[in-house]
């Protein structure tokens, strides 16, 4: 009998992932997708397949039929795109069955939650909410299948679309869910009112059920789908159910529900200064003026790496835990000066201030505030589907994939960095990480993906997408913008395996800059070498006088016009370059003109800082060489036999510079505070 493959894949994934208010809806989504692939993987066993790709990590199909031992898994692990390409697939093999397993999991997890949460009490067993919640569970996931008897037919999902369960495509009533886009609330009022916000706060303020209060904000109203995203963790530990049309049993396992927000993540590092820096005595005006504002801890479970380490620096370590599990908005400005839009009473606000004050006078080494702005980091392998396609190719594949995201690869180099792994499945990689830690993290997650690939023969490499984001941005549009830098701007605009950024402040994106990596790496023959951007950032914003000589070179904080000097000299050189100074008509301005820029801001750094009148202007041009590396674009280029070009064909000589990569330093140097002066 020959052999039969099946291929099968689930979505809709960016419908489900990226839509998030919250950083728990976000990785709930990534958590929840890869769950159903695992349940489609185990439904596929079932029936005597054998999974080649992807691997799912060591016993997580186990942890999901309950039958595996140590430390349970954490994040979602499996791409929700699978292919078992090599199972013996015997006569009576029923793909119905593995759709009906994925579909009927989705449905009792669901139920799960409803009985958990005894939503009965609140609706009624025949209520609008019900058949609500009924009509949206099952009627959402997308799903398709193949079978066939050809190995080399790699890509037969793509060419055939109609091996299709079809998802929801009906029009939903009445008012919206805040999260997901387009489906109805679950008060099942007619429309936004009276009736609708009554039906929230009787739920969020209802007795009993674990977190609830914490886990729905004021105000908010959720879909079914919704629903589920944010309350499943609180109730996994008690999953169990049978699927009647494959016969799996699925059981769930505990899971933290400490999932930093994005203001926590935001104000990391300054934290992490408090709790180093001051006397726990100091800090507990601090702590009570805070909970006073907000007593709901809302991050008592989140864990980072750095404020982890800190705590146990004190004699009382009660007090730093219970600092940091505070929430996390209360330390920004924006909040502070209009603290009835945050819903914080205007008087307790007013002493959190004056305790803070007090501490900073008494400790006047500490930040006046955290930066408001976290990072997003998106990874994906480059080119990794091409060799796919080769059977021979496959194994080494998966076992370099299962290196990459085990235990000790990214999640340990995204904790190390202080970040929260979203998710770590196949060549993709999603984490939120403080401002500082981010480019660091993508530099190291990125030679250890050389390092796992290392002797297989098999030449990919791998592309990173980092949002730097002010925490006013909904959550939702900078993640939803991430994979368009990626694909766009790193991928096909840099030629793969390369880095690209976007800064996002409160009006929208301010800058873009991208390099390939060897073009953005101090050393890109190191192991984890660091960033030029970030070194620079480094020396333009240091104050010591000591250091060596490139240091004293540098020292001296830069007022804002050094930076923005090169985009005005770029806007004279290029009238094209600026929106103010559009082209005219006839008017081809040349590329050498750009040749200029390096001599004009060699005089504008020589004239920044008296420290500087003893370098000749010479010297001055070689400093700032670096930072206008950084402004030229480039393109990762090839040769025949696939090696890299040398480095030097890779300049486009006619692209216009960019102001964007010293703008990117003056944001890194300043962490994006308005009125620093670096």
């Amino acid at each position: 009998m020959s052999k039969q493959y099946f291929h099968f894949t689930l979505g809709p994934v960016q419908g489900f992932v990226a839509q998030a208010r919250r950083t728990r809806d976000f990785w709930a989504g990534s958590f929840l997708l890869s769950w159903l692939a695992g349940v489609a993987m185990v439904a596929v066993r079932r029936q005597g397949g054998t999974i080649d790709f992807p691997t799912p990590p060591d016993d997580y199909l186990g942890w999901i039929e309950g039958q595996a031992s140590g430390e349970p898994p954490r994040q979602g692990a499996i791409p929700n795109r699978f292919k078992s390409m090599c199972a013996e697939v015997p006569a009576q093999f029923d793909p119905a069955q593995v759709v009906s397993a994925v579909r009927e999991a989705w449905q009792a997890l669901a139920e799960h939650v409803w009985q958990a949460d005894r939503l009965d009490e609140i609706t009624g067993p025949d209520s609008r909410t019900r058949a609500i919640w009924q009509r949206q569970h099952a009627n959402f996931w997308d799903i398709s299948w193949a079978l066939t008897d050809d190995v080399q037919a790699t890509a037969l999902l793509d060419q055939r679309k109609n091996w299709r369960t079809s998802g929801f495509g009906q029009h939903e009533p009445g008012p919206k869910c805040m999260v997901m886009d387009g489906w109805q609330e679950l008060s099942g009022a007619d429309r936004p009112g009276d009736e609708a916000r009554a039906f929230w706060k009787a739920l969020r303020l209802s007795p009993g059920r674990s977190g609830l209060k914490t886990d729905l904000g004021e105000g908010e109203q959720l879909c079914a789908l919704a629903y589920v995203k944010r309350r499943f963790a609180r109730h996994f530990n008690t999953f169990k159910a049978t699927l009647p049309g494959s016969g799996v049993t699925l059981r769930g396992w505990k899971l933290s529900v400490g999932m930093p927000s994005v203001s926590y993540m935001a104000a990391v590092h300054w934290l992490e200064t408090l709790l180093k820096t001051c006397k726990s005595a100091d800090l507990r005006p601090v702590l009570q003026a805070a909970l006073d504002v907000s007593p709901e801890q809302s991050e008592w479970d989140t864990e980072i790496e750095c404020l982890r380490n800190a705590v146990p620096r004190w004699h009382a370590g009660q007090i730093g835990r219970e600092l940091l599990a505070l929430d996390g908005n209360l330390f920004f400005r924006h909040v502070q000066e209009q603290p009835k839009a945050y819903g914080h009473d205007r008087a307790a606000m007013d002493r959190l201030c004056r305790a803070l004050s007090t501490l900073r006078t008494q400790y006047p080494e500490l930040p006046a505030a955290p930066s408001p702005y976290y990072a997003i980091l998106l990874m994906d392998g480059d080119s990794l589907g091409v060799h796919m396609s080769d059977r021979s190719k496959q194994q080494p594949i998966s076992r370099a994939l299962e290196r990459f995201t085990a235990d000790d690869g990214v999640p340990r180099i995204v904790r190390e960095h202080n970040g929260c792994l979203i998710y770590a499945g196949g060549d993709d990689v999603l984490a939120l990480l403080p401002l500082e830690d981010a480019l660091g993290c993508a530099a190291r997650v990125r030679a250890h993906y050389l390092a796992c690939f290392e002797g297989t023969n098999i030449p990919t490499t791998i592309s990173a997408a980092i949002e730097f984001v002010h925490v006013k941005t909904p959550l939702g549009l900078a993640l939803g913008d991430a994979h368009p830098l990626l694909d766009d701007v790193a991928k096909d605009g840099c030629g793969r395996d390369a880095l690209a950024v976007r800064v996002w402040k409160t009006g929208g994106t301010v800058l873009e800059w991208a390099q390939p990596w060897k073009i953005a790496l101090e050393d890109p023959g190191a192991p984890a070498g660091g960033l030029v951007v970030e070194r620079l950032a480094r020396l333009f914003s240091t104050d010591s006088e000591n250091g060596t000589p490139e240091e004293q070179a540098y020292r001296g904080r830069f007022s804002s016009k050094f930076f923005f000097k090169i985009e005005e000299h770029l806007a004279v050189l290029d009238p094209t370059h600026h929106r103010a100074a559009p082209q005219k008509v006839g008017q081809n301005p040349a590329a050498e003109n750009q040749d200029m820029l390096p001599a004009l801001l060699a005089v504008d750094f020589w004239h920044s800082d008296t420290n500087r009148k003893h370098i000749s202007l010479e010297k001055a041009r070689e400093l700032i060489e670096p930072l206008l590396g950084q402004c030229r674009p480039h393109q990762r280029r090839t040769m025949a036999d696939g090696r890299d070009a040398p480095l030097e064909a890779w300049a486009r000589p006619k692209a216009p510079l960019r102001a964007d990569g010293a703008l990117l330093v003056r944001f890194l140097a300043t962490k994006g505070l308005e009125g620093s002066s670096t």
